[in-house]
């Protein structure tokens, strides 16, 4: 029967997908802001590109925590989960950190983008120009954002989910994430409202970036420059390409996880739970591999090891 699918193979299965790639996820966001730390305290400073990342990271190893934490709870120990302030408080971090991920990413994509393309816009040469001063300014709002939307689920969670000692049962634990799903549609429409505004700003610098790579090593192909370039260039489209791929997945399975009907498809919600597990710690590892100071760290850590 489908109860007992749930409780016996779904439960068991979501929570060991959770942990096989929470804590490798959250060990890479922790390498890479242990790295950023201490460059930090060398050089005294950080580069614009360094802070996004360091934000990034943070963002991520708290939202892999505290989503392991909520998954693990609500599938052993409901009834520590559902109380309060337990549940409002896991609800307000995940949120939080959730969305700070998303704008901290979508950061990241506009800052290249801006950096590394070259139109001859006064908007976009004004933004190159002053990109460094921006961007403070731009994680600032990414972080008011995000909290205003922590708070927000907060009080839907207080509001709405005052869930007693009767309705927390193990045997009832259907009906209370009925009644969540039900409850939550205004977080759902605010979550796909930071989705989709941070999707777009990816996708268009994205492309943005895309063309203006594309139009430059075809220049250098007309003028026989440097194969060496090329070459750089084609990487670098090809890192471009696979970060959009990644950021197109993430976005379809974030979408699908606010729709309460593919819930029920059992299927449907392992895939995105896989997914959205494994996104934040594979894409930090390509942002590592794809700074070549990050890059070498890891590699001699890891040969560190494995003698």
């Amino acid at each position: 029967p489908p109860q007992q699918f749930n409780v016996t193979v779904y439960g068991p299965m979501a929570l060991a997908i959770t942990t096989v790639e929470a804590f490798p996820g959250m060990w890479i966001n922790a390498f890479l802001i242990c790295l950023l730390c201490i460059a930090w305290v060398k050089k005294k400073t950080l580069n614009s590109n360094e802070k996004i990342l360091l934000l990034l990271g943070c963002s991520r190893f708290w939202y892999l925590c505290f989503s392991w934490v909520y998954c693990s709870l609500s599938i052993t120990s409901p009834n520590y989960l559902f109380v309060q302030p337990t549940f409002q408080l896991i609800v307000f971090f995940q949120s939080f950190f959730n969305c700070s991920n998303l704008w901290f990413s979508a950061s990241l994509c506009v800052f290249y983008c801006v950096k590394i393309a070259n139109f001859r816009n006064r908007f976009f040469i004004y933004l190159k120009v002053k990109t460094d001063r921006i961007v403070p300014w731009l994680l600032l709002a990414s972080l008011l954002s995000a909290l205003a939307i922590g708070i927000i689920a907060y009080d839907i969670a207080v509001s709405e989910l005052s869930i007693n000692h009767n309705s927390t049962g193990q045997g009832n634990f259907s009906k209370v994430r009925g009644k969540m799903d039900e409850n939550f549609f205004q977080i759902y429409f605010i979550y796909g409202f930071g989705f989709v505004t941070s999707f777009t700003a990816v996708i268009s610098s994205a492309f943005l970036l895309l063309f203006s790579l594309w139009r430059h090593k075809c220049k250098m192909q007309k003028n026989s420059m440097n194969s060496l370039s090329i070459d750089a260039h084609i990487k670098a489209m090809k890192s471009i390409l696979s970060f959009f791929i990644m950021y197109s997945i993430n976005f379809i399975f974030l979408i699908l996880s606010l729709i309460p009907s593919t819930k029920e498809e059992k299927y449907v919600a392992l895939g995105s739970l896989v997914f959205l597990y494994a996104f934040p710690g594979v894409h930090s590892l390509l942002l590592i591999f794809s700074n070549p100071k990050l890059e070498k760290t890891l590699i001699r850590i890891l040969s560190c090891f494995k003698c």
